[in-house]
């Protein structure tokens, strides 16, 4: 009775073990900056907006999209509608999707991120960045410029 006894006791131990090795060695640290990922937040919101409609520049389209941007960007583009080329893609191309990369935090409220493009289809696999600048604004991240890079 007693030696089943240890042999439970001794499993039970052996599960704990290795239970909480699990733990301590599966968790994944995250090593970005919390202005990175409060940024990162936003700026995939937004181009998650942008490409699931109509992204032709127009005065209609940039209201639809001004809770995203500062003013002094929503500003310069409201005197640009007339250019085909989409300021948020750097294209006239739209692409297919895209992929919000690297962060580099180049202020406390200021943050560039690269924003990786997509065209995919049966003739063409193609891929593109723009560096995309986020501002901490009132508390709020917002998009202050993109540009090719």
């Amino acid at each position: 009775m007693q030696n089943s006894k240890f042999k439970i006791q001794n499993w039970l131990f052996t599960f704990c073990i290795l239970y909480f090795a699990f733990l301590i060695g599966c968790s994944i640290p995250n090593l970005e900056k919390p202005e990175c990922t409060e940024a990162r937040l936003v700026t995939r919101e937004f181009y998650s907006y942008h490409f699931g409609n109509d992204m032709k520049p127009s005065r209609e389209n940039l209201q639809l999209r001004e809770k995203f941007l500062t003013d002094e960007l929503e500003q310069n583009l409201a005197v640009q509608t007339d250019d085909p080329t989409d300021y948020f893609t750097a294209t006239n191309d739209y692409p297919k999707a895209f992929r919000v990369g690297g962060c580099e935090v180049v202020e406390p409220n200021k943050i560039v991120f690269e924003v990786v493009l997509f065209w995919k289809d049966d003739t063409r696999s193609e891929q593109r960045e723009v560096k995309v600048e986020t501002v901490k604004q009132n508390d709020k991240w917002l998009i202050n410029k993109v540009e090719n890079k």
